[in-house]
């Protein structure tokens, strides 16, 4: 209503509803708090999902329930179902025709612009995803924006919370050092901190002219590459536990610095990120990508079956041969 009444005030609004002003926004807190809350628990699917694809809603209740506590969280498996219902995460669903993601926040999601879409050159494409680091003191948390093309990791920020905050000076990091050449997209999950006025208004800046892409069905490979990098972050340079959220600083500025200047990727010609940035075509990939689900050979490509010579040969013998008498 704000949005189409931009000139009315937010007490008269809540009285067209027989609301107070003073409930309205306790309504709003509350529901950015669920929705804050509900990015940690689908951010923990997701990376047990990228081993476990598979993996049912009974299973992940159990796998989350003690990390989750440590975070301060409580969600019964009933309301797990739900979460992951509403995002379409469900394993075994009954097919749809159209499937609505829903992120439990009020603001504007984006369509998925980067289905078909193959960057050429660096700052085409910039995916964008959020992780935690664990450390004795506490969790803490990761926003990442990597460049598509090169797997730069171009903007970055470790933060104590998962506010908006964290993603926003990862923005910024990554804006600072962009050259403007060409037209640049921004992808994302459909989380409360990409879809906010705050984000989406620097990215909508005339100074950036950036477009905005996101995920649409809560599937992580949708947002594959960006997932790709928060696993070979804490599989390859991070602990499981690291022990102390200084020490982290430490380490996470270290890690991505190794990243980007020293790791060999396969899937860019064996060069770093930092040797593809300046390159510009198709980049050849070393991988062969694995075969999820097979094809079954169709009626069209099904070759007739051989005819069967012995069989031939032995009813041509049979109607060769004489007919027996008895007696």
């Amino acid at each position: 209503m704000k949005e189409v009444h931009p000139m009315k005030n937010t007490g008269a609004l809540c009285g067209l509803f027989g609301i107070t002003r003073q409930a309205w926004y306790q309504h709003q807190k509350h529901e950015g708090q669920q929705a804050l809350e509900h990015e940690v628990v689908l951010k923990m699917v997701k990376e047990l999902r990228i081993d476990q694809p598979k993996v049912g809603v009974r299973k992940l209740y159990f796998h989350l329930v003690e990390p989750l506590l440590r975070h301060g969280i409580e969600i019964g498996r009933d309301a797990l179902f739900d979460l992951l219902r509403q995002q379409g995460m469900l394993v075994r669903r009954r097919k749809r025709k159209h499937i609505t993601t829903d992120s439990n926040h009020p603001y504007r999601k984006y369509p998925n612009l980067i289905k078909a879409f193959i960057p050429l050159r660096a700052n085409e494409l910039w995916v964008s995803d959020i992780t935690y680091i664990e450390t004795k003191e506490g969790f803490m948390y990761l926003s990442l924006i990597t460049d598509a093309y090169s797997h730069k990791i171009v903007g970055w920020c470790l933060n104590e919370t998962l506010e908006t905050k964290g993603p926003l000076l990862a923005l910024k990091m990554a804006l600072e050092q962009r050259i403007i050449k060409h037209p640049l997209i921004h992808h994302s999950d459909r989380g409360v901190q990409y879809c906010c006025h705050d984000y989406t208004n620097l990215l909508n800046n005339l100074n950036n002219a950036i477009k905005i892409s996101m995920t649409e069905n809560g599937d992580p490979y949708e947002n594959a590459l960006a997932e790709r990098v928060n696993g070979i972050l804490k599989g390859e340079f991070l602990p499981a536990v690291l022990d102390s959220k200084r020490h982290a600083r430490e380490w996470i500025g270290q890690s991505i610095k190794t990243y980007n200047e020293v790791r060999l990727h396969s899937s860019i010609n064996f060069m770093t990120p930092q040797q593809a940035h300046p390159c510009e075509g198709l980049l050849t990939k070393r991988w062969k990508p694995k075969i999820r689900n097979r094809p079954q050979p169709s009626a069209a490509n099904v070759k007739p079956r051989p005819p069967d010579v012995q069989g031939q040969a032995l009813r041509v013998f049979e109607k060769k041969s004489p007919p027996s008498f008895v007696g």
